[in-house]
């Protein structure tokens, strides 16, 4: 990934080389702060409005007050872009934290939060959108409060280095047998052509892309439960697939080094990136 030059920070623009910040932050102290990872799609934003709208809820749930408005936020993000001039797929990272004081545990007074994003390169992961990936399984060692989507992510982090290091794409966490999520994505079983995932509770991120899959399944006429399915389940399963900002729309088709079903993408899974695919492309002309 390469990452384009021209950084915003503090609501102005600037050269990403000048970009620093005191080394009592509270992102790197304690963690304190929020993140977005939002997909660029030939330059243009997708799904931005839930993004950003998730963004606040993070914020309202730690408590930090940012100065932007949503409407703001989206001016700052589109002119981020034309400011690099993108135009290919790729991302923008954006992070708030509570901002640059003296390391104590409580908040600090009087302190503006630190906020910045920038843009990187990203192409799609096309070989395992037509060919699926395969998952290994873990417990579930994150906090309870998952639905904010904070910086703390060590777990996740621990979850998807060891899913690397068996040769897999992800991690599928579990609690007490049944699934949550994933190390960075919801997870999604189909049986019987209803898709089953892990009611949006405090115990996961709901996903910009996980709510999508959800009109696109209300619009195909695909039954969308939102019950915790076990990992007794996973192997009985006709399909599983996973989706976030980065991987879409991405089948399943080995776990544990078992397959799923036949091992291949399932029908309910391809006619989600169909819709996925449709979608995308609409909201890009759309704002042309």
């Amino acid at each position: 990934m390469s990452m384009y030059p021209i950084i915003l920070s503090q609501g102005k623009f600037t050269h990403k080389d000048s970009l620093t910040f005191p080394y009592e932050e509270r992102g790197l102290h304690f963690g304190d702060g929020v993140y977005e990872v939002i997909r660029i799609y030939d330059g243009r934003l997708y799904l931005l409005d839930e993004h950003v709208d998730r963004l606040f809820r993070s914020l309202d749930a730690i408590r930090i007050e940012l100065k932007h408005s949503k409407a703001e936020i989206i001016n700052l993000l589109s002119e981020l872009i034309a400011r690099n001039n993108m135009n290919q797929d790729g991302l923008v990272y954006l992070q708030v934290s509570r901002g640059s004081a003296k390391r104590i545990h409580t908040f600090p007074e009087n302190v503006e939060p630190n906020f910045y994003a920038y843009l990187e390169n990203q192409p799609r992961n096309v070989e395992g959108i037509a060919d699926g990936v395969g998952a290994i399984t873990l417990p579930d060692e994150r906090w309870q409060n998952c639905y904010i989507k904070s910086l703390n992510l060590l777990p996740n982090v621990l979850a998807k280095q060891t899913a690397l290091e068996q040769g897999c794409y992800e991690a599928i966490l579990h609690l007490d047998g049944r699934v949550t999520e994933c190390g960075s994505s919801n997870v999604f079983l189909v049986k019987d052509g209803k898709i089953y995932t892990h009611p949006a509770t405090h115990r996961i991120l709901k996903g910009c892309v996980r709510i999508a899959v959800e009109r696109f399944a209300n619009d195909l006429n695909i039954p969308f439960i939102e019950e915790a399915f076990t990992l007794d389940d996973i192997h009985e399963a006709d399909e599983l697939f996973l989706t976030s900002s980065m991987s879409e729309v991405l089948p399943i088709v080995e776990v544990d080094q078992k397959k799923i079903a036949d091992g291949k993408p399932g029908d309910i899974s391809r006619k989600l990136q169909e819709a996925y695919e449709i979608d995308a492309q609409l909201k890009r002309e759309k704002v042309k």
